[in-house]
C-alpha cells in the first residue's frame, strides 16, 4: 500500500506544481479563460484529447469492452473518425474565424459569426453549456470516488472529496494554462498507462494463442463485431451509437477552446496528427484492456458484473493487479485519475469563463476590469466545483446502479447535441442564420433529455433509443432542424458578410 500511496502523492505533487507554474503567467482574464493563445502543438492536441477521453476511457471504456468484447472496437473507430473531423476538415477554419473575431470563447465566435443584435444567443449558450458541463462535470468526480473505492478500498465520498479538492486548487490558482498543461502530463500518463497494460498482459499469458477460442467458449458475441446473436436491428443500434459517439469532437466548446488557445495555424497541422495517433492508441488499448480481462477472469455463464463490478468497471484494477507489482499500480491509479482531473479541470475554467465573460461582462458590467474579471472567473469555478460535486453525491445515492460509461456519456451527448451541428453548420454553410441556430441548439438541448427520459422508456421503440443511446438522435435532430428553419427564413445579408469574411481568411491559401 505504502507503494501506491506514494505514487499518487507524487502525482499530485506534479499537478500542484503546474498549477503554481501557470499561476505566474496570469495576468488578466484572457490569459485565465484561454492562456493568452499560447498553446503549442502538443500542449493543445494533448489536453484536447485528454479533455474529451474522461473518466469513461479508463473506467467506462475498458468495462464496455468486457461487457461486449470485440463490438465495442466501434467506438475505436468513432472516436477516430470524430477526432479526424475536429482538427483536419473544421479545426483550420475555426482557428481562422476565431482570430479574426478576437473570440475569448466559443461563444465568442458564435456570437460574432451572426452579428448578434440581442444577446439571446449568448444567454442561451451559456445557459445550456453550464447546465450540462454540471453534469459531465459529477460524472468525473463520481468516477473518481468510484477509483478511490476501487484501488485503494477508501470510502467513496472521501475519495470524491479529495479529487474535487486537488483540482479545485489548480484550476483557481492557473485558469486554463493550469489545465493545458496537466492536461498534457495526465494526457501522457494515461497514454503509457492504457499501451502498456494491454502488451504485458498479453504477454505473460501461457495460453496467449487460444484467448479467440476462450471469449467464444464464454460467450460466442464476445467475438462478434455485432455483439451476441449476430447482426440485427437491436445490434446494429448499439454499433450506431457506439460508433457516432465521436460526434462530440466535431465542435463541443471543451475541445474547441483548444483550437481558439493555439499559438498558430501551423501549430494545428503537426497537433492533427497527434491527437489522431493518440485517440487511436488509448481507445484500442481501453478496449483491448476490457477484452483480455473478460478472457482472463470469467468463465462461461457467470455474469461480468460478479466478477468485475456494475458494469463491468473494475476490469482495469483488478488487470493491473494481476499482471504488475504494487508500485506500478499505484501509476495506474494515478493515470485513472488523469482522465478524470484532465476533464474537470478543462470542464471547470470553461464554463467559469462562459458565466463570467459571456453572461456577466458582456451583458451585465461591460466596464469590467480584467483584474475583476479573473478574480470572478475563480470564485464561480469553485461555486461550479461545489454544485457539481453535490450533484455527484446526489446521484450515487438515487443511482446506486449507474455505470460510469452511460453517466459521462450523457453529460457529453448533451453538450455535443447543444452545439455541434450549429458549429459544423456555422462554419460550412454561408446561409445558415442566428434563427436556425437558436433552434438547433434548443433542439439539441431538449432532445437530448427527451430521448434519455422519454423516448428510452417507451415500450415499443424504447428498447432501441436505449441501445442508440442519446447522442445521434439529438445531434442529427438539432442538425436537420437547423437546415429546415435557414431554408424557411433565409438570412441574405449574414450570408452576404460570411461569404466575404471566407474570402477573406482564405487568401492566406
Amino acid at each position: 500500500m505504502f507503494e501506491k500511496y506514494s505514487m499518487i502523492i507524487l502525482y499530485f505533487s506534479i499537478l500542484m506544481f503546474l498549477g503554481y507554474l501557470a499561476s505566474k503567467r496570469i495576468r488578466n482574464m484572457n490569459d485565465f479563460v484561454i492562456g493568452g493563445k499560447s498553446l503549442s502543438f502538443w500542449v493543445a492536441a494533448f489536453s484536447a484529447q485528454a479533455t474529451g477521453e474522461s473518466a469513461w476511457l479508463l473506467l467506462g471504456l475498458t468495462g464496455m469492452g468486457a461487457m461486449v468484447g470485440f463490438s465495442a472496437y466501434w467506438v475505436v473507430v468513432g472516436e477516430f473518425l470524430g477526432v479526424a473531423g475536429c482538427w483536419f476538415l473544421m479545426a483550420k477554419r475555426f482557428k481562422r474565424l476565431t482570430d479574426r473575431y478576437d473570440s475569448m470563447t466559443v461563444i465568442d465566435y458564435i456570437v460574432s459569426r451572426f452579428r448578434s443584435k440581442t444577446h439571446l444567443l449568448r444567454i442561451l449558450s451559456a445557459f445550456a453549456l453550464s447546465i450540462f458541463v454540471l453534469i459531465y462535470i459529477a460524472a468525473q468526480i463520481d468516477a473518481t470516488g468510484s477509483a478511490f473505492e476501487t484501488f485503494l478500498n477508501w470510502d467513496y465520498l472521501t475519495g470524491a472529496i479529495i479529487g474535487f479538492v486537488i483540482v479545485a486548487i489548480y484550476c483557481v490558482a492557473g485558469g486554463f494554462l493550469a489545465a493545458a498543461w496537466t492536461d498534457m502530463f495526465q494526457g501522457a500518463v494515461m497514454l503509457v498507462c492504457l499501451t502498456l497494460l494491454p502488451i504485458v498482459a498479453f504477454l505473460s499469458l501461457s495460453n496467449a494463442d487460444s484467448i479467440y477460442a476462450g471469449l467464444y467458449a464464454i460467450e460466442p458475441g464476445l467475438v462478434s463485431f455485432w455483439g451476441s446473436g449476430g447482426f440485427n436491428l437491436m445490434n446494429l443500434s448499439v454499433v450506431i451509437g457506439m460508433a457516432l459517439i465521436g460526434l462530440g469532437f466535431l465542435g463541443s466548446p471543451q475541445v474547441f477552446a483548444r483550437l481558439i488557445a493555439i499559438k498558430s495555424e501551423s501549430q494545428i497541422n503537426r497537433g492533427k496528427w497527434v491527437a489522431v495517433i493518440f485517440t487511436i492508441l488509448v481507445d484500442f488499448s481501453a478496449v483491448s484492456i476490457g477484452v483480455l480481462g473478460r478472457y482472463i477472469f470469467t468463465t462461461q455463464g457467470v455474469e461480468p458484473d460478479a466478477i468485475l463490478g456494475n458494469g463491468a468497471q473494475n476490469v482495469l484494477s483488478e488487470l493491473v493487479e494481476y499482471t504488475f507489482p504494487p508500485w506500478i499500480v499505484g501509476l495506474y491509479v494515478a493515470a485513472v485519475l488523469s482522465a478524470i482531473m484532465s476533464t474537470v479541470s478543462s470542464l471547470l475554467v470553461m464554463a467559469a469563463g462562459a458565466i463570467t465573460h459571456d453572461l456577466y461582462e458582456k451583458i451585465i458590467n461591460p466596464t469590467l476590469s480584467d483584474f475583476d474579471a479573473a478574480r470572478m472567473c475563480r470564485r464561480i469555478t469553485i461555486g461550479l466545483a461545489i454544485l457539481a460535486l453535490t450533484l455527484a453525491i446526489v446521484v450515487s445515492i438515487l443511482s446506486p446502479n449507474r455505470t460510469i460509461f452511460w453517466f459521462v456519456i450523457f453529460g457529453w451527448a448533451g453538450i455535443a447535441a447543444t452545439f455541434c451541428p450549429m458549429i459544423i453548420l456555422s462554419l460550412f454553410w454561408v446561409k445558415f442564420t442566428e434563427r436556425a441556430a437558436i433552434a438547433a441548439m434548443i433542439t439539441g438541448f431538449l432532445m437530448t433529455i427527451i430521448s434519455k427520459f422519454v423516448f428510452q422508456g417507451l415500450d415499443s421503440v424504447g428498447p432501441y433509443f436505449t441501445a442508440l443511446e442519446t447522442m445521434p438522435p439529438s445531434f442529427f435532430s438539432a442538425l436537420i432542424v437547423g437546415y429546415i428553419v435557414t431554408i424557411i427564413w433565409p438570412d441574405k445579408e449574414l450570408e452576404s458578410t460570411y461569404r466575404r469574411e471566407l474570402a477573406s481568411i482564405n487568401k492566406v491559401d
